[in-house]
């Protein structure tokens, strides 16, 4: 079969690579239908992860048809169709327990296209298959449904409710990408007075509105300014930080209220400063967080019933064979427009830029 295998800093390639195969009686084998690219995954080939070694396939995301299972699975035959969570739990350890799946310590966790072979290819071994993959209904589209393996639960848990957004909140969401995109629909699920997004690229601000933000802000422009004005000098309640460099995280620190939040969910490849000489008397909170994917059935359903936009964060589709421009396509959203870029075998679809207007 075919991957997308990571070979070390600035260099990947979509090439032949072995065939998956059952390890363990928890796996299953999923051949995948449909597979998309993560931030996360850009990090990776920038070097930011080094815990990914060269040879792996990347992919963290993916929905597919189970091809073969262990002799220890009981929730999922051959035969059904499954989002594959990006997140693996062993289900027994104390962390998975309490729910905080992110954190197994009985080899799951983020470890498909970090400590193990991926989904960007034709076929993936999930362990811990009984809790790593959820069915899906018949009528959801796959292109729909590949959006909560990973962005949608991120930014619900790590952003929305780690952030801790509550009715009549103000709520700036910094970095409208994908994750960023999805921070300010599942935020308006709790009705905050209003959202407001700041970004760098026209047409992902124009995206936010599009998406339920009440305002927008050029980064380039004091977004501090506008957060200032529209909260009579207080700042915003919850700050989600959705970019994943210190400049961003610096920035949501000032622009919190004394008592509120800020959630981040950016990857970080570099070290932020956090001025506590200004922060120590503010009384904030701040939250880190790998997604622990507990949501993910809850948001299957509200997906299921029309409840949540995922169709409007995908810009771009590609069939598997044109993974390396798939990649350079996201990479590049700065000039090409990508929001969430999906790839599947069934069939091509054009390239949908995202308006820039």
């Amino acid at each position: 079969m075919k991957g997308y295998v990571f070979h070390g800093a600035g260099e990947s390639a979509w090439e032949e690579v072995p065939d998956p195969a059952i390890k363990e009686p928890t796996d299953a084998i999923v051949r995948v239908g449909a597979v998309t690219i993560c931030g996360t995954d850009l990090h990776i080939l920038k070097g930011d992860v080094p815990e990914v070694q060269p040879g792996t396939v990347l992919g963290h995301e993916a929905v597919g048809e189970i091809v073969e299972v262990g002799s220890d699975v009981r929730t999922v035959r051959p035969g059904d169709r499954v989002l594959v969570s990006c997140i693996t739990s062993c289900g027994r350890c104390s962390y998975c327990r309490q729910g905080a799946y992110g954190q197994c310590r009985g080899g799951g966790g983020w470890i498909l296209g970090h400590l193990i072979d991926g989904t960007q290819a034709e076929y993936v071994r999930v362990p811990y298959a009984d809790l790593s993959v959820h069915p899906l209904p018949g009528a959801m589209d796959s292109k729909d449904a590949v959006l909560l393996a990973d962005i949608l639960p991120t930014s619900y848990e790590v952003g929305v409710l780690n952030g801790n957004v509550r009715p009549g909140d103000t709520v700036v969401v910094v970095g409208a990408g994908p994750i960023g995109l999805a921070a300010v629909a599942t935020a308006r699920l709790f009705s905050p007075e209003r959202i407001v997004a700041v970004d760098l690229a026209p047409a992902r601000l124009e995206a936010a509105r599009q998406l339920g933000a009440d305002a927008v802000a050029d980064a380039r422009e004091a977004p501090e300014q506008l957060v200032t004005d529209l909260t009579d000098g207080l700042g915003a309640d919850v700050v989600i930080e959705a970019v994943g460099v210190p400049e961003t995280f610096e920035l949501c620190t000032r622009m919190v209220r004394p008592g509120g939040h800020v959630a981040n969910v950016g990857v970080h490849g570099a070290p932020a400063t956090l001025h506590l000489e200004d922060l120590w008397i503010k009384n904030i909170t701040i939250t880190t967080g790998l997604v622990d994917t507990y949501s993910t059935p809850t948001l299957l359903r509200m997906t299921a019933a029309g409840r949540l936009p995922t169709s409007e964060l995908v810009t771009h589709t590609f069939p598997l064979d044109l993974m390396e421009e798939a990649y350079d396509v996201f990479g590049g959203a700065a000039d090409t427009g990508a929001l969430k870029v999906v790839l599947g075998e069934e069939r091509h679809q054009e390239v949908v830029p995202v308006s820039s207007t």
